[in-house]
């Protein structure tokens, strides 16, 4: 009985085995290649569980994610400027024929990302050998990525995948180069500089000479103002002093020998060599003669 039950055990065992490497699982990541004595018999791209030969047939898996190529270094390209600029870029890709994918680069990925290297760089010279350093870095930057993927996709079909996009991270030039570019740019910088300063100093000595100008035209304009007016003022004057004077003779030329004496007595330091008994003083020296006129 006991000989019976691990005869029964052995068989079962077996036939687990059997059953086990009967069977594969493809998942929605993965596509398989069902290999018989090394010759491709089926491809299975859909997820599911399926059945093989055990010891006869056998299987590999290969992702059908999308799958990324980066560059370690960037990558030194020449421009229509006959200029070198260093480029740093990345590849998506994936799977799209897992039969042909297998019988072109044996399925290694290795050799296909080596491929699609290959063929991204021989599109990238063609284009950046086209344009000019400024259409490379911002003027056709989307269109060059764009020409590049669907050139890469072209090849990379033949291999049995599909490039999903190309991009370029950074394109910058080399450090010789990016000394030059910087002096020069700096150089023309000062030179727009001092072009803007001599404008400046050649639109303030404008603004200058106009406003002293009209400066002086309005300082002649004041002082032609102002000349009127005392001239108008002096008419006036002399106007009242002659209707005074008709009035009233004495009483207007005490008035001015008042103004007179005011004038030439203003400060202490003036002094008037005259005699005491000149017309001058003659209200001076006979006051009563003044009240009297007053009167």
């Amino acid at each position: 009985m006991g000989k019976l039950s691990s005869i029964l055990s052995i068989i079962v065992a077996v036939l687990a085995l059997i059953s086990s490497s009967a069977v594969f699982i493809v998942d929605e990541r993965e596509q398989a290649i069902l290999f018989q004595l090394g010759e491709v018999v089926d491809v299975k791209t859909s997820p599911g569980l399926y059945f093989k030969i055990p010891v006869a047939q056998n299987v590999r898996y290969f992702d059908s994610r999308i799958l990324t190529l980066d560059t370690e270094e960037p990558e030194r390209f020449i421009t229509s400027e006959k200029k070198n600029v260093l480029v740093d870029f990345f590849v998506k890709w994936r799977i799209i024929d897992v039969k042909q994918y297998y019988i072109s680069v044996r399925g290694d990925e290795n050799l296909a990302r080596t491929r699609l290297a290959q063929t991204v760089n021989s599109s990238m010279r063609d284009e950046f050998g086209n344009r000019t350093v400024h259409e490379v870095v911002s003027g056709e930057r989307d269109r060059i990525m764009e020409i590049m993927r669907q050139k890469a996709n072209v090849d990379a079909k033949k291999i049995g995948v599909e490039v999903v996009d190309v991009r370029l991270k950074r394109v910058d030039l080399p450090q010789e180069v990016s000394d030059s570019v910087y002096r020069r740019m700096e150089a023309e910088r000062k030179r727009v500089a001092n072009e803007l300063r001599s404008t400046g100093a050649a639109e303030a000595e404008k603004i200058r000479a106009d406003a002293d100008r009209q400066r002086e035209v309005i300082l002649a304009e004041a002082y032609r103002e102002a000349q009127k007016i005392m001239g108008e003022g002096d008419g006036q004057a002399a106007a009242i002093y002659a209707d005074t004077f008709g009035k009233s003779p004495e009483f207007y030329t005490f008035y001015r020998s008042l103004e007179a004496y005011k004038k030439s007595f203003k400060d202490r330091g003036d002094m008037l060599v005259l005699e005491p008994s000149s017309e001058f003083f003659k209200y001076l020296n006979n006051p009563a003669h003044n009240s009297e006129n007053k009167k």
